[in-house]
């Protein structure tokens, strides 16, 4: 049982590139909600019924997947949230794209969803339309109309988060001064200070909640590694969250990387800190979840080391100096088991893994390569 102060505690399926396949969720869902988490956020910017084609229906088989979804999330003690990105293209002073917009958000709620995102970000910071230019004064406007329109459309019993247009930075900006006239019972997404905060602090939390009149539920991304970030792997522990976010702050939710496995990694870490933020150890949270992820994917009989005595900041230190680093860890190069025990990919198989070798391995935090996280070791010395 989880008696964390953070009440939302949860990943989001938020990045660009490929989804996740449903299997795949679904295995996510069980996993974390065992880990203490409590809310899965659906939100893939590519999948065309949630950003580019907003306003068609779900139906057939991607209604019935969304079905299934709902109903793990509810027996594994996991909400899932879904999100709809209508930013791109619709027209706010359209009372059409307002309709269309809630028929959809009604259509979903059918199924079981009570928690609903409305995303507003990575869009045009300025009203595209004539009618909407002659309605507002200006996109913040626009936006406080919508939210309002859309919660005014929802249950007693079901809840609204937004992503601004304006999620991150010291939270000065006009806009989210307008933004704060929403609803006090609407949550609100908020990045931190730049789009992959290395640090997220209590201060500023306290900062923004006085701005956005509610405290925010960061989407914190880590572990997402897309745009241009795509050649980094980050399979490190969570770092750098202030041990008392707690206090003004509604939660956290993690945003994922397209390599579904690797996330597994810091995910788990992520829920080590969430269940527990005064008390969380990276090192030991990263050790136990490592073991965890690669204990299914090594041939049986074998078992997993992290590497003893190295952190995670000397191996990016080293990394960043272009050592041969962890050497005497990968002297016996010939055994199957120096791989890293973070898995790329579900499609590399552990035969594929097994050839690599260790230079080719990402660091721990998507550096450069050389590091090793960790390896998988053949108890009885067997040569590949």
């Amino acid at each position: 049982m989880c008696s964390s102060d953070l009440a939302i505690r949860g990943v989001i399926e938020g990045y660009y590139g490929r989804p996740w396949t449903h299997a795949q969720r679904l295995r996510l869902i069980d996993e974390l909600g065992a880990c203490g988490m409590n809310a899965f956020v659906y939100g893939p910017k590519d999948d065309p019924l949630v950003r580019a084609e907003w306003r068609r229906p779900y139906d057939g088989e991607a209604l019935e997947r969304l079905r299934e979804l709902v109903d793990r999330g509810r027996a594994s003690g996991m909400e899932v949230a879904w999100c709809i990105s209508p930013g791109l293209s619709i027209r706010y002073a359209d009372a059409g794209d307002g309709d269309a917009l809630i028929a959809k958000i009604r259509s979903v709620a059918a199924i079981g969803v009570t928690r609903f995102g409305l995303l507003l970000d990575d869009i045009p910071g300025e009203l595209r339309h004539a009618e909407d230019r002659a309605a507002f004064p200006d996109l913040a406007s626009a936006h406080v109309a919508l939210i309002g329109r859309v919660f005014a459309a929802l249950r007693p019993d079901e809840r609204l988060i937004v992503c601004p247009t304006v999620y991150r930075g010291t939270g000065d900006d006009p806009y989210l001064a307008t933004l704060a006239a929403i609803d006090p019972r609407i949550d609100c997404f908020w990045t931190g200070r730049a789009i992959c905060s290395p640090t997220l602090d209590l201060a500023d939390a306290a900062h923004l909640t006085r701005v956005l009149r509610r405290p925010p539920t960061y989407w914190d991304n880590y572990p997402v590694n897309d745009v241009a970030m795509g050649y980094e792997l980050h399979v490190g522990p969570y770092r750098g969250r202030d041990p008392l976010l707690w206090r003004a702050s509604a939660g956290v939710i993690a945003n994922g990387m397209e390599l579904f496995e690797s996330s597994r990694i810091p995910f788990r870490t992520i829920a080590d800190y969430l269940a527990d933020p005064e008390g969380y150890d990276p090192e030991a949270s990263w050790a136990r979840a490592i073991r965890a992820v690669a204990k299914k994917q090594v041939p049986k009989g074998w078992t997993v080391q992290v590497a003893p005595g190295v952190s995670v900041e000397q191996r990016v230190e080293a990394a960043m100096r272009g050592d041969e680093i962890d050497r005497a860890l990968l002297a016996d190069a010939r055994h199957a088991g120096d791989v890293v025990a973070g898995v790329p990919d579900e499609r590399e198989d552990i035969d594929h893994l097994r050839r690599l070798h260790p230079e080719l391995v990402h660091d721990a935090l998507g550096v450069k390569p050389g590091a090793v996280l960790a390896r998988v070791v053949d108890p009885y010395g067997a040569g590949c």
